[in-house]
Protein backbone atom coordinates (compact mmCIF):
# COMPACT_ATOMS: atom_id res chain seq x y z
CA UNK A 1 0.00 0.00 0.00
CA UNK A 2 1.10 3.57 -0.53
CA UNK A 3 2.78 5.70 1.81
CA UNK A 4 0.28 8.17 3.33
CA UNK A 5 0.74 11.63 2.46
CA UNK A 6 -1.14 15.00 1.72
CA UNK A 7 -1.13 16.92 -1.68
CA UNK A 8 -2.99 19.58 -3.70
CA UNK A 9 -4.48 18.18 -6.66
CA UNK A 10 -3.42 20.26 -9.78
CA UNK A 11 -5.26 23.15 -10.55
CA UNK A 12 -7.09 23.03 -7.04
CA UNK A 13 -6.32 25.92 -4.02
CA UNK A 14 -4.45 24.36 -0.27
CA UNK A 15 -6.60 26.85 1.19
CA UNK A 16 -9.89 28.14 0.46
CA UNK A 17 -12.19 30.59 2.66
CA UNK A 18 -15.74 30.02 3.72
CA UNK A 19 -18.01 31.95 5.93
CA UNK A 20 -15.19 34.45 6.90
CA UNK A 21 -12.99 30.72 8.16
CA UNK A 22 -10.09 29.63 6.35
CA UNK A 23 -9.29 26.24 5.86
CA UNK A 24 -6.72 24.03 4.09
CA UNK A 25 -7.80 21.43 1.49
CA UNK A 26 -6.03 17.85 0.69
CA UNK A 27 -6.26 14.89 -0.97
CA UNK A 28 -4.69 11.31 -0.03
CA UNK A 29 -2.79 9.52 -2.98
CA UNK A 30 -4.43 5.59 -2.59
CA UNK A 31 -4.17 1.95 -4.10
CA UNK A 32 -6.85 1.40 -6.72
CA UNK A 33 -9.96 0.61 -4.51
CA UNK A 34 -11.65 -2.65 -5.04
CA UNK A 35 -14.46 -4.18 -2.73
CA UNK A 36 -11.87 -6.52 -1.05
CA UNK A 37 -10.73 -3.33 1.07
CA UNK A 38 -12.12 -2.77 4.24
CA UNK A 39 -12.83 1.04 4.65
CA UNK A 40 -11.73 1.04 8.14
CA UNK A 41 -8.97 0.06 7.56
CA UNK A 42 -8.08 1.94 4.47
CA UNK A 43 -8.73 5.24 6.77
CA UNK A 44 -6.83 3.81 9.48
CA UNK A 45 -3.78 3.44 7.25
CA UNK A 46 -3.89 6.33 5.04
CA UNK A 47 -5.82 8.86 6.91
CA UNK A 48 -5.18 8.35 11.09
CA UNK A 49 -1.24 8.97 10.76
CA UNK A 50 -1.69 12.39 8.99
CA UNK A 51 -4.98 14.08 10.79
CA UNK A 52 -4.50 16.66 13.35
CA UNK A 53 -7.41 17.46 16.09
CA UNK A 54 -9.75 19.36 14.54
CA UNK A 55 -9.19 17.86 10.62
CA UNK A 56 -12.22 16.48 8.40
CA UNK A 57 -11.98 13.37 6.67
CA UNK A 58 -13.63 13.40 3.39
CA UNK A 59 -14.74 10.47 1.36
CA UNK A 60 -15.60 9.64 -2.43
CA UNK A 61 -19.00 8.15 -2.57
CA UNK A 62 -17.57 6.28 -5.11
CA UNK A 63 -14.50 4.79 -2.86
CA UNK A 64 -17.57 3.69 -0.21
CA UNK A 65 -19.72 2.37 -2.58
CA UNK A 66 -16.69 -0.01 -3.86
CA UNK A 67 -15.80 -0.96 -0.60
CA UNK A 68 -19.74 -2.52 -0.48
CA UNK A 69 -19.24 -4.21 -3.70
CA UNK A 70 -22.09 -2.13 -5.29
CA UNK A 71 -19.71 -1.54 -8.47
CA UNK A 72 -20.95 -3.22 -11.20
CA UNK A 73 -19.37 -3.74 -15.25
CA UNK A 74 -21.66 -2.89 -17.89
CA UNK A 75 -21.58 -6.23 -19.22
CA UNK A 76 -23.20 -7.69 -15.91
CA UNK A 77 -26.52 -4.83 -16.33
CA UNK A 78 -28.90 -6.27 -18.58
CA UNK A 79 -31.55 -3.08 -18.72
CA UNK A 80 -34.83 -3.45 -19.21
CA UNK A 81 -36.81 -2.01 -21.88
CA UNK A 82 -38.03 0.44 -19.89
CA UNK A 83 -34.31 1.74 -18.75
CA UNK A 84 -33.77 1.82 -22.67
CA UNK A 85 -36.77 3.98 -23.05
CA UNK A 86 -36.05 6.16 -19.97
CA UNK A 87 -32.69 7.38 -20.62
CA UNK A 88 -33.44 8.68 -23.69
CA UNK A 89 -35.01 11.85 -22.51
CA UNK A 90 -31.94 12.72 -20.03
CA UNK A 91 -29.79 14.61 -20.90
CA UNK A 92 -26.22 14.52 -21.05
CA UNK A 93 -23.69 16.93 -19.89
CA UNK A 94 -19.67 17.18 -20.17
CA UNK A 95 -18.95 15.72 -16.45
CA UNK A 96 -20.31 12.54 -16.93
CA UNK A 97 -23.02 10.03 -18.75
CA UNK A 98 -25.64 10.41 -15.53
CA UNK A 99 -28.64 7.97 -16.25
CA UNK A 100 -28.31 8.78 -20.15
CA UNK A 101 -27.48 5.30 -21.28
CA UNK A 102 -29.48 2.23 -20.11
CA UNK A 103 -27.11 0.86 -17.66
CA UNK A 104 -26.68 4.01 -15.38
CA UNK A 105 -30.69 4.05 -16.03
CA UNK A 106 -31.28 0.50 -14.80
CA UNK A 107 -29.19 0.50 -12.05
CA UNK A 108 -31.30 3.92 -10.87
CA UNK A 109 -34.35 2.01 -11.13
CA UNK A 110 -32.50 -0.92 -8.90
CA UNK A 111 -32.01 1.52 -6.36
CA UNK A 112 -34.84 3.66 -6.47
CA UNK A 113 -37.88 1.61 -7.40
CA UNK A 114 -39.65 1.54 -10.34
CA UNK A 115 -42.56 4.08 -9.60
CA UNK A 116 -40.23 6.89 -8.04
CA UNK A 117 -38.21 6.75 -11.48
CA UNK A 118 -41.76 7.40 -13.25
CA UNK A 119 -42.97 10.07 -10.52
CA UNK A 120 -39.48 11.36 -11.28
CA UNK A 121 -39.75 11.36 -15.12
CA UNK A 122 -43.21 13.20 -14.52
CA UNK A 123 -42.09 15.62 -12.78
CA UNK A 124 -39.03 16.07 -15.21
CA UNK A 125 -41.28 16.53 -18.07
CA UNK A 126 -43.28 18.82 -16.55
CA UNK A 127 -40.76 20.96 -15.40
CA UNK A 128 -39.64 20.92 -18.83
CA UNK A 129 -42.74 22.50 -20.27
CA UNK A 130 -41.72 25.57 -17.33
CA UNK A 131 -38.21 25.40 -18.87
CA UNK A 132 -37.48 24.35 -15.17
CA UNK A 133 -34.43 21.82 -14.22
CA UNK A 134 -33.60 19.45 -11.95
CA UNK A 135 -37.01 18.44 -11.05
CA UNK A 136 -36.41 14.43 -12.05
CA UNK A 137 -33.55 14.52 -9.56
CA UNK A 138 -35.53 16.62 -6.63
CA UNK A 139 -38.35 13.80 -6.72
CA UNK A 140 -35.66 10.71 -7.23
CA UNK A 141 -33.59 11.34 -4.96
CA UNK A 142 -29.93 11.35 -4.48
CA UNK A 143 -29.62 7.61 -4.91
CA UNK A 144 -30.66 8.62 -8.73
CA UNK A 145 -28.53 11.36 -8.49
CA UNK A 146 -25.15 9.82 -7.32
CA UNK A 147 -25.40 7.18 -10.22
CA UNK A 148 -21.75 7.28 -11.47
CA UNK A 149 -21.66 5.65 -15.44
CA UNK A 150 -18.53 5.23 -17.37
CA UNK A 151 -16.70 8.24 -18.58
CA UNK A 152 -12.86 8.34 -20.68
CA UNK A 153 -11.52 10.01 -17.84
CA UNK A 154 -12.15 7.51 -14.82
CA UNK A 155 -9.70 5.37 -13.44
CA UNK A 156 -9.68 2.27 -15.04
CA UNK A 157 -11.27 -0.53 -14.76
CA UNK A 158 -14.28 2.08 -13.22
CA UNK A 159 -14.27 3.41 -16.72
CA UNK A 160 -16.28 0.18 -17.90
CA UNK A 161 -18.01 0.15 -14.74
CA UNK A 162 -21.69 1.53 -12.90
CA UNK A 163 -21.42 2.85 -9.64
CA UNK A 164 -24.44 4.05 -7.43
CA UNK A 165 -24.79 5.46 -4.46
CA UNK A 166 -22.99 4.00 -1.11
CA UNK A 167 -25.60 2.52 1.48
CA UNK A 168 -25.84 4.20 4.47
CA UNK A 169 -24.26 6.84 4.37
CA UNK A 170 -24.34 8.16 7.70
CA UNK A 171 -23.79 5.03 9.52
CA UNK A 172 -20.83 4.65 7.44
CA UNK A 173 -19.47 7.47 8.43
CA UNK A 174 -20.06 7.69 11.73
CA UNK A 175 -18.32 3.93 11.99
CA UNK A 176 -15.15 5.61 10.91
CA UNK A 177 -15.52 8.24 12.94
CA UNK A 178 -14.71 5.85 16.00
CA UNK A 179 -11.78 4.26 14.44
CA UNK A 180 -10.00 7.91 13.94
CA UNK A 181 -10.33 8.76 17.86
CA UNK A 182 -13.95 11.11 17.44
CA UNK A 183 -13.03 13.06 14.12
CA UNK A 184 -15.65 14.15 11.64
CA UNK A 185 -15.83 12.01 8.13
CA UNK A 186 -17.79 13.37 5.88
CA UNK A 187 -18.90 11.10 2.98
CA UNK A 188 -19.19 13.23 -0.55
CA UNK A 189 -20.81 13.44 -3.82
CA UNK A 190 -18.92 15.84 -6.18
CA UNK A 191 -17.72 16.64 -9.23
CA UNK A 192 -16.47 19.89 -11.23
CA UNK A 193 -19.94 21.44 -11.46
CA UNK A 194 -21.43 21.11 -7.42
CA UNK A 195 -22.60 18.47 -5.96
CA UNK A 196 -23.58 17.27 -2.06
CA UNK A 197 -22.88 15.81 1.02
CA UNK A 198 -24.61 12.13 1.13
CA UNK A 199 -23.40 10.96 4.78
CA UNK A 200 -21.96 12.74 7.90
CA UNK A 201 -20.85 11.18 11.33
CA UNK A 202 -22.01 14.12 13.25
CA UNK A 203 -25.96 15.01 12.85
CA UNK A 204 -25.46 18.94 14.02
CA UNK A 205 -22.29 19.06 11.61
CA UNK A 206 -22.42 22.33 9.67
CA UNK A 207 -22.88 20.36 6.08
CA UNK A 208 -23.49 23.88 4.04
CA UNK A 209 -20.24 25.56 5.84
CA UNK A 210 -18.17 21.97 4.69
CA UNK A 211 -19.70 21.59 1.28
CA UNK A 212 -18.66 25.34 0.15
CA UNK A 213 -15.41 24.58 1.45
CA UNK A 214 -15.42 21.60 -0.93
CA UNK A 215 -16.90 23.63 -3.49
CA UNK A 216 -13.68 23.46 -5.49
CA UNK A 217 -13.78 19.38 -5.47
CA UNK A 218 -10.19 19.24 -4.05
CA UNK A 219 -10.30 15.27 -4.38
CA UNK A 220 -10.77 15.93 -8.17
CA UNK A 221 -12.76 15.01 -11.25
CA UNK A 222 -10.38 12.48 -13.56
CA UNK A 223 -7.36 10.30 -12.88
CA UNK A 224 -5.87 11.66 -9.56
CA UNK A 225 -6.20 8.34 -7.73
CA UNK A 226 -7.26 10.52 -4.24
CA UNK A 227 -10.57 9.13 -3.46
CA UNK A 228 -10.24 10.58 0.21
CA UNK A 229 -9.12 13.95 1.98
CA UNK A 230 -8.39 16.09 4.84
CA UNK A 231 -9.99 19.40 5.41
CA UNK A 232 -8.20 21.35 8.30
CA UNK A 233 -9.35 24.68 10.16
CA UNK A 234 -6.34 26.94 9.94
CA UNK A 235 -6.26 28.91 13.07
CA UNK A 236 -4.00 32.10 13.16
Amino acid sequence: MREPKLIVNPEKEEFVEAQGRRFASYAIPTDLITENDDLEELAIWYAKPLMQPGDILVLSEKMVACTQGKAKPLDDIKPSRLARFLCRFVRKTDYGIGLAMPETMQCALNECGTFRILLASAAGAVGKLFRQKGWFYYVAGYKASAVDGPCAFTLPPYDRYVVPAPDQPNETAAKLSKVLDGALVLIIDLNDIGGRILGSSDPEADLPLYLEVLKQNPLGQSREQTPMGVIRPVTE
